[in-house]
């Protein structure tokens, strides 16, 4: 198994993953084939869509197939030359409790079909269970893990090591831990059917990461079931390398059309929001009047369009380095996903650990909810814990973020150097610029074009958490380093008068003199002036 990352942005990689059948790249969706009800054949899932992988289902196959699948080996007999990877069996027993299969016999089972990607018979948690039966679950999981490296014959086969504990993340973070000494060639994470059916993403943010956080980062991490293509972003975002769904199938058979935000019932159609090679030549009444067999083609065609066409969208944000606006735009689709996002707070040091520092492109900043994402949080960080301002520096002056980025070029910027000309080099030496913006707080001067600092456009005027996020970091810069005198020039009506009154209080407490000066058409001089009278007390 090899697993070379050629991009990230976030925790998403995209990759490359070797197996026997060839090279995927990921983020990749794999289609859930049922051969026994399947709509569409998987050759033109292939062929038509592009999906170089799918998954299929081990224990079917062998309920119903027997050893045909093994006899014709499993490619020929799905007629699909790509990869395969195959599920035990798991999601049967989390539906009907049992299944009439041993791990040991599932295992040798995929081998024989001739599988790319197998997993083990799994022990699925669940979501409304009691902790002593979540505790079952893991270590009953855990043992059969540990049983697949004694009883499997080929080394062909990359093996799946499902993680389990569902809502209790300490048993999560214990199955991760322990899944992680075992020499699996993908982990993944089992039990989350339940949670993205309730929509609790916010829940499914937790189980993610408190797997991600106990796994070797550099193998590939499966998501199981992740549905709709409204939280692919999300799943990218979170590290998932690839998933599987059968959605794109079971919401045709109930005439629900999939959309970039949700799902619409045909029937509440008048016209189809999509240009996909289906849509572009039909409208909703023709598809209604489609026997029950061919609408259900043809919603489904449509439905893979869709799944495809966000995992390259997203692909081209990871490339770009633009994931983040592409996550908070899908998010805003529906509120549970905007909840998951803010649960990221709980790990953006996490997150920000493992994100690029440097990017091909700049940042958007919209509001408060990119407070949280990695350049933001590894700002805050790094000015915090390794900056200091120069050993000289007696007087801090504040400045407002300007239009024109870098900030040193503004004209605002070059209005006070006209302030300050008159002085000698020692004295000017005692004065330190430092600028005060969203989403950032400060700035030094020096560090005015180092990235993303002046490469990013805000929206203004900004919402009420991101002004009193700059202001607390004002204050609490102000608050770690000695300057005798904090001089402020502030705009009132671009919500400066909050940092003012942050700025004062931090001041005050420090008792360091204080001065500000709103930026109207006199301030060069009245800022001049109480220079030189403060230089000649």
């Amino acid at each position: 198994m090899s697993f070379e990352v050629k991009e990230r942005d976030l925790l998403a990689r995209i990759g490359r993953l070797r197996t026997k059948s060839g090279i995927i790249e990921t983020p990749l969706l794999l289609p859930v084939i049922n051969p026994a009800v399947q709509l569409i054949p998987p050759k033109r899932i292939c062929e038509d869509f592009n999906f170089k992988a799918l998954i299929t289902n081990a224990y079917i196959l062998k309920r119903r197939f027997q050893n045909l699948p093994a006899e014709k080996g499993l490619h020929n007999f799905l007629d699909f030359k790509g990869v395969i990877m195959t599920d035990s069996g798991a999601y049967q027993i989390l539906v009907y409790g049992d299944v009439e299969t041993t791990p040991e016999e599932i295992v040798d089972y995929q081998e024989r079909i001739d599988a790319d990607i197998a997993t083990i018979l799994d022990w699925p948690t669940g979501w409304r269970v009691s902790r002593k039966h979540a505790e079952k679950t893991v270590n009953e999981t855990l043992k059969r893990a540990a049983e697949l490296f004694k009883v499997k014959k080929r080394m062909d086969i990359l093996w799946v090591g499902p993680v389990q504990g569902g809502r209790y993340l300490d048993l999560v973070a214990m199955s991760a831990l322990k899944m992680a000494k075992l020499p699996f060639d993908v982990y993944a994470l089992g039990s989350p059917t339940e949670v993205m059916e309730n929509y609790r993403f916010d829940v499914l943010v937790d189980m993610i990461l408190t797997a991600k956080k106990n796994l070797p980062i550099e193998r590939p991490f499966h998501l199981f079931g992740a549905g709709h293509p409204f939280m692919f972003s999300l799943a990218v975002a979170l590290g998932c390398d690839f998933f599987d769904s059968a959605a794109y199938a079971i919401y045709a058979r109930e005439n629900r059309y999939m959309t970039e935000t949700g799902t619409v019932r045909l029937e509440e159609l008048e016209f189809f929001p999509c240009a996909c090679p289906k849509c572009s030549s039909k409208n909703p009444k023709d598809v209604a009047e489609f026997s029950n067999k061919e609408r259900q083609v043809f919603i489904a065609e449509h439905n893979l369009y869709v799944c495809s066409a966000e995992i390259k969208r997203i692909k081209q944000a990871i490339k770009e380095g633009r994931l983040w606006e592409h996550l908070e735009f899908r998010v805003h689709g529906h509120p549970a996903l905007l909840q998951a996002l803010k649960k990221l707070k709980k790990y953006e040091k996490y997150i920000e650990k493992h994100s690029p520092t440097v990017k091909r492109s700049g940042l958007f900043y919209f509001d408060s909810a990119g407070l949280i994402r990695p350049e933001v949080v590894r700002h805050r960080i790094r000015l915090s814990g390794r900056y200091a301002p120069p050993k000289e520096s007696e007087v801090l002056i504040l400045m407002p973020q300007t239009r024109t980025k870098p900030y040193h070029k503004s004209e605002e910027y070059k209005r006070l150097v006209k302030a300050l000309q008159d002085f000698q080099k020692e004295r000017l030496n005692k004065l330190h610029i430092c600028f005060f913006e969203a989403p950032f707080g400060v700035i030094p001067l020096e560090l005015d074009e180092v990235y993303p600092l002046s490469q990013h456009e805000t929206a203004m005027p900004m919402d009420k958490e991101t002004v009193e996020y700059v202001a607390s970091e004002v204050a609490n810069y102000i608050k770690r380093n000695n300057y005798k005198v904090v001089l402020m020039l502030y705009n009132a009506e671009d919500r400066g008068a909050e940092v003012l009154k942050a700025c004062k209080k931090a001041c005050a407490a420090k008792s360091v003199n204080f001065k500000s000066f709103s930026m109207d058409r006199r301030w060069v001089k009245s800022m001049s002036n109480f220079l030189k009278k403060m230089e000649t007390d």
